[in-house]
């Protein structure tokens, strides 16, 4: 193997820091093309489908990659900005507005960048570009407050996979998960307020989170725990008792039995049951996209409504707003702490740390 070099490199540079944060992806362009590349891309990966290759590899070029890309196609058309994906153009906001001054992030050597685990931006591209800047302490944050074999531990194997042909290894720090940190909670609960003060409150929140095979928490992964204790502490910010939420999964594909319960499955039963306004909010994604806007605001609306539902109020994801990049901006404060050349109000930071802390009293077993 031929080692990739740090062309730039000299002897006695600044160790810089290069924050990349990653989220899962979009197809380019809401074709049908595109999307199938997408697909192939997403549904090759072995940490999505945990079946025998050679059969995977038949079922998806003979039949899926035959069928879903049409189907996909006009879903994304119906949430496609001018601008392109909403999960890529939020993806992309969130990153230009923590390099803002108010940040300090840029006077601290600290470059951030955002990939996409597939499509592009590449995770490829993201890391190479680091390594032309002579950035050899690297903090690796994807953009999924839980932590799941299938995307958090997705991102590791490609990181890992591309890295391993760098002749100058840096610095890593890699955060898993982020479900219980007091700022994003923060943000989260604020979303949820926000749009209290807005509208008012329905008859039950629903916190729907992307589902995972059942068999995944047999496994051992932490991820449907990680959803519920996430939940828990939202609701322990809005000060809401058990009985006025419910936790539930969406986004199952396929025969088998996945985590439950499932969200269309609820939220029908609610409207049955005389149910008839529900908030609904997804706290495992950070940027809207297809399924918070297509599956939930749509196909889940439209099914309540029609159940007998008179109210469904969709509470948007935490996006590019100001309490989503001020959570950000603590969470990279805290990963780069003692490196030397960081500084970033770090002072200030924790004591907001400790005061959300003392505040909120979360339990961290």
């Amino acid at each position: 193997m031929k080692y990739k070099s740090y062309e730039n490199y000299k002897h006695g540079d600044e160790r810089k820091i290069g924050v990349l944060l990653i989220n899962l992806g979009t197809p380019d362009e809401p074709t049908t093309s595109s999307v199938r590349r997408y697909l192939s891309e997403f549904l090759s990966d072995p940490r999505i489908v945990e079946i025998p290759k050679i059969i995977w590899w038949l079922i998806l070029n003979l039949i899926i990659l035959n069928i879903r890309p049409k189907k996909s196609r006009d879903l994304y058309r119906k949430i496609w900005l001018k601008e392109g994906s909403p999960l890529l153009v939020i993806s992309k906001n969130i990153v230009n507005k923590l390099k803002k001054p108010e940040y300090s992030f840029s006077q601290n050597s600290i470059v951030i960048d955002l990939a996409m685990r597939y499509g592009n931006p590449s995770i490829k591209k993201a890391l190479e570009s680091f390594k032309n800047e002579n950035i050899n302490r690297l903090v690796i944050i994807p953009m999924f407050p839980q932590y799941s074999a299938a995307t958090t531990a997705s991102i590791f194997d490609k990181i890992s996979l591309e890295l391993r042909s760098w002749r100058n290894i840096p610095d890593i720090r890699f955060l898993s998960s982020y479900h219980d940190n007091a700022h994003y909670i923060n943000a989260c609960a604020q979303k949820i307020k926000s749009s209290w003060e807005k509208k008012e409150k329905a008859k039950k929140l629903v916190f729907s989170f992307h589902g995972l095979p059942q068999i995944n928490l047999h496994k051992g992964d932490p991820y449907h725990c990680y959803c519920h204790k996430t939940a828990r502490l939202i609701a322990k910010d809005l000060n809401i008792d058990e009985k006025d939420y419910i936790v539930t999964f969406q986004s199952r594909f396929g025969a088998q039995v996945w985590l439950q319960p499932y969200t269309d499955e609820v939220l029908e039963k609610l409207a049955s049951d005389g149910i008839d306004s529900v908030d609904i909010f997804c706290p495992g994604f950070l940027c809207d996209c297809l399924e918070t806007l297509e599956e939930i605001n749509m196909q889940s609306k439209e099914n309540f409504l029609a159940k007998g539902g008179k109210s469904f109020n969709y509470i948007t994801a935490l996006n590019d707003e100001k309490n989503s990049t001020d959570a950000l901006a603590n969470i990279i404060s805290n990963e780069v702490l003692g490196w030397d050349n960081t500084i970033l109000n770090l002072k200030e930071n924790l004591e907001i740390t400790k005061n959300l802390y003392n505040s909120h009293k979360y339990n961290k077993k």
